[in-house]
């Protein structure tokens, strides 16, 4: 079964259910570890990167990442495109309760318009690598004006095995309220969509507006590589 197909089987229902409930939803096994073997081993051509960030220089944390160029790889421009068309009614729906005037278009190919009227033209899917040591700070993946609620994750490593630590962490800051802290471990081959900027929650007096942000933990043996699928593009 090729990756759209898998896509297109999953329960979507369920997966909106989730992210209007908690922010964030964890699907297992939507690579194969062949297909994650296969992006790992592709982290040092060059040539499919338009951009390299050493985190330490920025004060983003330890590790290193590199944005791809267009035209994406044949499977993250499959995953993006067919992932987004079930994740706009969710936004929109979003939009709508927090009286946001905002509504997405179905397609990515819309968004991508939209985001190249703003001047954001530059492609926003990255792969990430850290080493002993490496960590994420917490922060949020907006690039510009135009930015799309939701992104992805995928885990291209199998945590206890290829790296320890280096979970990966949510902060939910609710209005007046401390902060909620979410710790995930993904498999090797699993996906995580989760909330860009913030989402609806519904209070006494109507929905408001959670902020989260998230980062990695430290980690502490091994390597640890992630793909991240972000919908917009960048300035």
């Amino acid at each position: 079964m090729n990756i759209q197909d898998q896509i297109e089987q999953m329960d979507w229902r369920d997966i909106s259910g989730r992210l209007n409930a908690s922010g964030y939803a964890l699907i297992n096994k939507v690579l194969t570890g062949a297909e994650c073997d296969t992006l790992v081993q592709q982290y040092d051509n060059e040539q499919l990167y338009r951009k390299i960030i050493n985190m330490e220089r920025y004060g983003f944390g330890s590790g290193q990442y590199k944005y791809f160029n267009y035209p994406l790889p044949g499977i993250i421009q499959q995953m993006r495109q067919s992932v987004y068309p079930y994740l706009a009614p969710v936004a929109n729906n979003w939009m709508k309760v927090l009286n946001i005037n905002k509504q997405f278009p179905g397609s990515l190919t819309g968004l991508i318009e939209e985001c190249h009227a703003h001047d954001q033209t530059l492609p926003t899917p990255l792969i990430l690598r850290y080493e002993k040591g490496g960590y994420n700070t917490l922060h949020q993946d907006l690039y510009g004006q135009m930015f799309f609620p939701m992104q992805m994750v995928l885990f291209l490593d199998e945590p206890g095995k290829d790296y320890q630590g280096g979970e990966f962490v949510l902060i939910e800051q609710r209005p007046r309220a401390q902060s909620k802290a979410i710790v995930l471990k993904p498999a090797k081959g699993d996906m995580l969509i989760f909330t860009t900027n913030f989402r609806p929650v519904k209070g006494a007096k109507g929905y408001y507006r959670v902020n989260m942000k998230h980062g990695v933990s430290e980690v502490t043996a091994g390597k640890r590589y992630t793909l991240g699928v972000i919908f917009h593009d960048a300035l």
